[in-house]
């Protein structure tokens, strides 16, 4: 590249200290930082097109008061497995409904850590990347929010990725994205309440909005209701659940919040029962966050496929040395997650209660909850790796 005048250096660092943070930190201190204005981040798996600074810079440029201008994520492993499906419905809704109000509202909206061009001022006036919490995009974003800096979501500037397809992967990056959060909230409460320089109502959105309600209620709310309180409601028959509260309600959310990927709105029905499988995880990683308890700053690289797949394929392809793939021979323990297993029987329990004394019917729902835990619970969600 140098022969076309084009100044490009390949670093990289010999510890993994501060993770994700200590490199963006590490990178920033290069000595010719200091003749660039805005730096760009990617993770390993992202592929932006040619043009994608040519379409991102222009907003910073000639808008000084934005930090950030942060593209939109596409997924090409999106048809691999059911879970990778699930998670396309998930992360469409996010971009396009949270990225694009907060966005078009001039509110505050989150970093996503990656496919993202960040004024360098704007990261130095907030004090710079922090590896306190494995959230460390999420803090630069609050920090600089508070100092007045902008943000800009652009819907269609758009940045092939890959999604987990084990469930191993997807559990360690979720704990990651529910920890971290709450763990954050627990270290910038006090900081946000005591900034002078904050307008009251802002200090309002970011902790209640943001935070409390998006980041930690969410998850708790899910998975207290539909798989602690409703199960127990049956056993006791004096309590009654309103029917508009636990179907109706949820299930228009549950339905808007399908509208980005209406490719998948027939798999909308396990979807919600898959949530809330995963609403005991980030549940259990947000209690984690808050109380800072023993992997609170645990960082687990998200394991993605797509190189082990392609060598696999290329392998199969090679008359040469050709070897059948095999499943890989895990031993059944290996393969069983107990707490899933833990609450499947125990809402099998509630629902052949409900069957035989119910008069709700809720055991349909009960039932298929209980599915969807065993199934999880055995370990048969998402792509088993082939090996050669």
């Amino acid at each position: 590249m140098g022969s076309k005048g084009v100044n490009i250096t390949y670093q990289i660092r010999e510890n993994r200290g501060g993770y994700k943070a200590g490199a963006l930190k590490e990178g920033l201190k290069r000595s010719y930082v200091k003749h660039c204005e805005y730096v760009a981040i990617f993770d390993a798996d992202f592929q932006p097109e040619p043009d994608y600074l040519r379409r991102a810079i222009p907003f910073l440029v000639h808008n000084p008061d934005i930090a950030l201008v942060q593209a939109r994520w596409r997924f090409v492993n999106a048809d691999e497995c059911l879970l990778t499906r699930m998670q396309e419905m998930s992360l469409d809704y996010h971009f396009t409904v949270e990225q694009e109000v907060g966005s078009s509202t001039h509110a505050f909206f989150g970093f996503n850590g990656t496919a993202g061009v960040w004024r360098i001022a704007a990261i130095n006036e907030a004090g710079g990347w922090k590896d306190r919490t494995t959230v460390e995009d999420m803090d630069l974003a609050v920090r600089c929010s508070l100092k007045g800096w902008k943000f800009l979501y652009l819907g269609d500037l758009q940045v092939k990725s890959e999604l987990p397809s084990t469930f191993k992967a997807f559990r360690f990056q979720q704990h990651r994205w529910s920890c971290g959060p709450a763990n954050l909230f627990r270290k910038m409460l006090m900081e946000i309440v005591k900034n002078k320089k904050v307008k009251f109502w802002k200090k309002v959105y970011v902790i209640y909005s943001f935070f409390f309600v998006r980041k930690i209620i969410a998850h708790m709310v899910t998975f207290w209701f539909y798989c602690v309180v409703l199960p127990l409601t049956i056993l006791v028959p004096e309590v009654e659940v309103p029917i508009w509260g636990a179907v109706y309600i949820p299930s228009i959310v549950t339905i808007l919040n399908s509208v980005g990927t209406p490719r998948s709105i027939h798999l909308l029905f396990y979807w919600i029962l898959f949530e809330n499988v995963m609403s005991l995880h980030r549940t259990k990683a947000t209690f984690i966050g808050l109380l800072e308890a023993g992997r609170a700053n645990e960082w687990v690289v998200t394991e993605k496929l797509g190189n082990k797949l392609q060598k696999n394929a290329d392998a199969s392809k090679n008359k040469t040395n050709v070897k059948m793939f095999k499943r890989p021979r895990l031993k059944i323990i290996d393969r069983l997650n107990t707490l899933e297993l833990g609450f499947a029987a125990f809402l099998f329990l509630c629902g052949c209660y409900d069957f035989v004394h119910g008069k709700n019917n809720y055991f349909v729902y009960l039932f298929l909850q209980t599915i969807t835990f065993f199934i999880t619970g055995i370990g048969y969600v998402g792509t088993i790796i082939p090996s050669s």
